[in-house]
């Protein structure tokens, strides 16, 4: 629970600290859970290209893990994150939380982008590789290569949000204390 301090500044009331372990606990929980698993798409990616017969069930599984896992849960950390700023009484405005701030926005970028770009491509790449290519084909149909590599640059980008978010929430650059 906030109250206002001299100076419309943010404070703490203490009642509610005692969240504070528990919110963290299940923003952390979260977090693991939902990113942790991405890590492993290269590979399943990897291995569905050196066995194409098998790309097919590959991106519907990496389908399966984000819908049901990733995206969920993911969108459960902002309600655990809201909370600890709230126990907490942090001023996102005060300079020494800009870090906070930098990992929110890094955060809704890369969410937004999972659920409105890369998961929209990867439908596309299930789509292509239902059926069997047509008599007479050489290999797969010739968008398939394009779709995977934006599938693979989209992946290298959601990556390094989800290292600088990781960076910023244990470096606290700024923060001092």
């Amino acid at each position: 629970m906030l109250s206002s301090a001299a100076g419309g500044r943010l404070r703490e009331v203490p009642s509610m600290q005692w969240l504070f372990p528990w919110l963290l606990f299940l923003h952390v929980l979260a977090a693991v859970i939902a990113f942790g698993p991405t890590y492993s798409f290269s590979l399943i990616g990897g291995m569905a290209g050196g066995e194409p017969q098998h790309a097919n069930f590959a991106t519907r599984l990496t389908e399966l893990i984000t819908n049901r896992l990733v995206i969920p849960v993911a969108l459960t950390m902002p309600v655990t994150g809201v909370a600890i700023i709230l126990v907490n009484g942090i001023n996102l405005a005060a300079a020494q939380y800009r870090w906070l701030g930098v990992a929110i926005v890094v955060y809704v970028v890369i969410v937004s982008y999972a659920i409105l770009v890369q998961r929209r491509t990867v439908e596309r790449l299930v789509e292509l590789t239902s059926a069997p290519p047509p008599p007479g084909a050489s290999g797969p149909p010739p968008e398939v290569p394009a779709v995977v590599r934006r599938i693979q640059l989209g992946g290298m980008f959601m990556g390094a949000g989800i290292v600088l978010i990781l960076f910023l929430m244990v470096v606290k650059p700024g923060y001092g204390g």
